[in-house]
C-alpha cells in the first residue's frame, strides 16, 4: 500500500547496499522505522526532507510489517538550529529523547505538535538553550500522562501550601512532600531520588507544564535553578518512562 505523512526524522542509520533504517516520527502513524534508499547528502528535496530538524512529507510504501521512504519533500527546514552548536546539540538530545519516551507506532498529535514548536523557537533562541530544553521535556511529561504531583503531598494527601516551611519533591513518591511530612523523612544519605525544594521550585515546574513552549521565548532560568531542575526532571524521566542513559546528554554544554 502506498501512503503519506508528515513527519520529522529522528534518526537515521546506514544499511547494506547505500540504503538506510530511518527512524520517524510520524504524524499518521507515530514512530517507525523505515528503510529508504533516499540518502541525506546532496541539494534535492528528498535529501533536505532526510536531514535532522527538518519537518517533511513523506511517501511510504507500507505492508503488514515493515515501511519503506519512496520519496520526501521538505515543508519547513529549522537549518539555523545546524549552525549554532550549543543549539545542535540539545536539539539533538531532544531527539534521542523524543525517540526513547515514544512508543512504537502510536500516533500522538500532542507530542508531534511539541517537537514542531520546540524546533520553531530553538532556531530563533539566542541563549539558555537548557531552558527550553527543560520546558520540553516537562511538557512531555504531561502528555505522557507521568507529571508528578505539584498541589497535593505524595505522602499525606494535604494540599501543599507556602505555610508549610519545608518542601520535598520526591522521584519515588511521584510529587512534592509537605512540610509536615518532610520534618518526619528520614533521607538516606545515598537516596538520589528525593530533593529539598522551595515553592519558587514549584511555581517554575507548573509554569512550564501550562504554558506553551512559544512564552518560553525570552524566557531564562538561573544557572543554579536550572541545574537542579535538570537533574530533577531527567531522572525523574528515567524512573517513569524507562529511558535510560541517552547517549546525547554526555555532549551537552550550556552558555
Amino acid at each position: 500500500m502506498i501512503t503519506d505523512t508528515e513527519g520529522v526524522v529522528l534518526r537515521q542509520i546506514k544499511a547494506a547496499y547505500g540504503r538506510r533504517m530511518v527512524l520517524l516520527f510520524s504524524k499518521k502513524y507515530g514512530k517507525i522505522s523505515a528503510g529508504s534508499s533516499i540518502s541525506e547528502k546532496g541539494r534535492s528535496r528528498a535529501a533536505l526532507a532526510m536531514r535532522p530538524f527538518t519537518y517533511g512529507r513523506y511517501e511510504l510504501f507500507k505492508n503488514r510489517d515493515s515501511y519503506n521512504v519512496n520519496s520526501a519533500e521538505v515543508i519547513k527546514s529549522y537549518y539555523k538550529i545546524g549552525e549554532d552548536v550549543d543549539k545542535y546539540m540539545n536539539s539533538s538530545y531532544v531527539l534521542e529523547f523524543t525517540e526513547k519516551v515514544l512508543p512504537e507506532g502510536q500516533p500522538s498529535q500532542a507530542m508531534f505538535n511539541l517537537i514542531l514548536d520546540f524546533f520553531s523557537v530553538m532556531e530563533e533562541r539566542k541563549k539558555s538553550h537548557g531552558t527550553l530544553v527543560l520546558g520540553y521535556e516537562i511538557k512531555t511529561l504531561k502528555i505522557m500522562g507521568v507529571m508528578p504531583n505539584l498541589k497535593e503531598c505524595a505522602l499525606c494527601g494535604k494540599k501543599c501550601t507556602e505555610e508549610h516551611a519545608s518542601l520535598f519533591f520526591s522521584i519515588k513518591e511521584g510529587g512534592v512532600i509537605c512540610g509536615d511530612c518532610g520534618r518526619n523523612l528520614e533521607i538516606p544519605s545515598n537516596d538520589t531520588l528525593i530533593y529539598p525544594i522551595n515553592f519558587g521550585i514549584v511555581d517554575i515546574l507548573k509554569y512550564f507544564a501550562d504554558h506553551s513552549l512559544k512564552n518560553f521565548e525570552n524566557l531564562a532560568l538561573n544557572e543554579k535553578v536550572r541545574s537542579q531542575l535538570q537533574t530533577m526532571i531527567r531522572q525523574y524521566a528515567a524512573y517513569y518512562l524507562e529511558i535510560g542513559e541517552l547517549k546525547s546528554e554526555s555532549f551537552l554544554t550550556e552558555y
